[in-house]
């Protein structure tokens, strides 16, 4: 029987902050919760679940949340490759000291 890790107090902080701010803009863009759960393809407890920071929510519907809020490519930069700041200076440092030309094999002879 596989138990499951508690969820740390920063995740779960997190996810409400999301879900606090997910209801906030979809107020503030004057929609109702089952017009948000029509466009997103859930249903009604789905969008009030994702609202009150439901960590057991599916990602592609917090995905589809932010599309219909115009901000879907903050999603797709989150971790970006290219800002990793921990990940490249990883790699940095595994870089070698100095680089040397190869020396070429002599020539085998005639072909």
């Amino acid at each position: 029987m596989a138990s499951t890790l508690p969820m740390p107090l920063p995740v779960e902080r997190a996810i409400l902050k999301l879900g606090r701010d997910i209801s906030l803009a979809r107020r503030r863009r004057q929609l109702t919760q089952a017009s948000l759960a029509e466009r997103i393809g859930a249903s009604l407890a789905t969008v009030r679940r994702l609202e009150k920071g439901d960590p057991r929510i599916p990602l592609h519907f917090v995905a589809r949340t932010l599309q219909v809020f115009g901000e879907l490519d903050r999603l797709g930069q989150l971790l970006d490759t290219g800002d990793d700041v921990i990940g490249l200076t990883l790699m940095d440092e595994q870089l070698p000291k100095r680089v040397r030309t190869r020396k070429s094999a002599p020539d085998a002879g005639a072909l």
